[in-house]
């Protein structure tokens, strides 16, 4: 019944196609207009709409507006010049870069002369044009690099240290970091403070004194792990030989830097406060191996 009613259907529709075949012709409407010939459709024709006006445009062909966005941007040029100069007051980032300035080649020579010092010759800074070269092209200059990746990863090794042995906690890697770097402060303040005292004229910044205190971290570093690897033995050998290594380093570098020219060429000067820089000299590389053996014994049992 359902075939024969959909073919009823069909029949129906096909005579009202035949009674009207005008009803096909013009065919369905189109759903848009053509407007490439660019005339405005219906009854719209010959009319001009002008311009379009965008939101921001009446704003930003205001002269009002255009001189109070040249008043903001002078503002904030001369806001950024007054904190690039008050920041470089308290931190010198100009001279932070010529700590930064190494390569690989550099760090793989100072970790070599730092533990094997001992066949050095040329101890000097180069200079051009009374500024010292950048640490990358001078292995005697001191660099920034060594001591912050030194003490980064000696308090890593800590917390290993500190995980092999069931005594690692987050508190207590907190408090190795924290003293460790207490340390270093008091170190590099009681430096400049005897220098003070000695009244001693020398080139040496503070920069240079952190850079120079910070070269025992990789000798801890050494003697961690070799206490890891072959026990206290191996700590105690390991730990003595960079003990020696930075002794002989820091005695080297800083006598050029705090003796007088004389005294440091090897020269005999007598003189009360030339003996007191000799005495400041061996002090500040004697306190290395003793700061060294502090941070480290108790990693290691």
């Amino acid at each position: 019944n359902l075939n024969i009613h959909n073919i009823q259907f069909r029949r129906s529709m096909l005579n009202n196609r035949m009674r009207n075949p005008s009803a096909d012709i013009s065919g369905p409407s189109p759903l848009f207009e053509d407007t490439s010939t660019g005339s405005p459709p219906g009854g719209h024709r010959g009319q001009d709409k002008g311009p379009v006006n965008y939101p921001g445009q009446s704003l930003l062909s205001d002269p009002m507006s255009n001189l109070a966005m040249a008043y903001g941007s002078s503002l904030a040029t001369q806001g950024k010049e007054m904190m690039d100069k008050n920041l470089d007051r308290f931190i010198p980032i100009s001279k932070l870069k010529y700590y930064f300035a190494v390569d690989t080649l550099y760090v793989g020579k100072k970790l070599g002369l730092l533990v094997f010092p001992y066949m050095h010759q040329n101890w000097e800074v180069s200079y051009q044009q009374d500024t010292p070269v950048a640490p990358r092209f001078d292995i005697n200059a001191p660099d920034l690099y060594i001591p912050v990746m030194g003490f980064i990863t000696y308090v890593l090794v800590a917390g290993l240290a500190l995980g092999t042995q069931n005594r690692f906690t987050p508190e207590i890697l907190g408090m190795q970091a924290s003293s460790a770097l207490v340390w270093l402060i008091i170190e590099v303040l009681a430096t400049l403070l005897s220098l003070y005292l000695v009244t001693v004229n020398t080139d040496l910044t503070t920069i240079d004194l952190v850079a120079f205190s910070g070269y025992k971290y990789v000798g801890m570093i050494m003697g961690v792990l070799s206490g890891l690897l072959f026990g206290r033995t191996g700590y105690y050998l390991s730990l003595l030989w960079c003990c020696l290594s930075i002794f002989v380093f820091m005695i080297r570098t800083l006598r050029l830097k705090i003796l007088s020219e004389a005294a440091a060429e090897g020269v005999l000067v007598r003189g009360a406060k030339n003996q007191l820089r000799m005495y400041l000299t061996m002090a500040i590389a004697a306190a290395q191996p003793v700061f060294m053996y502090w941070l480290t014994f108790h990693l290691v049992r």
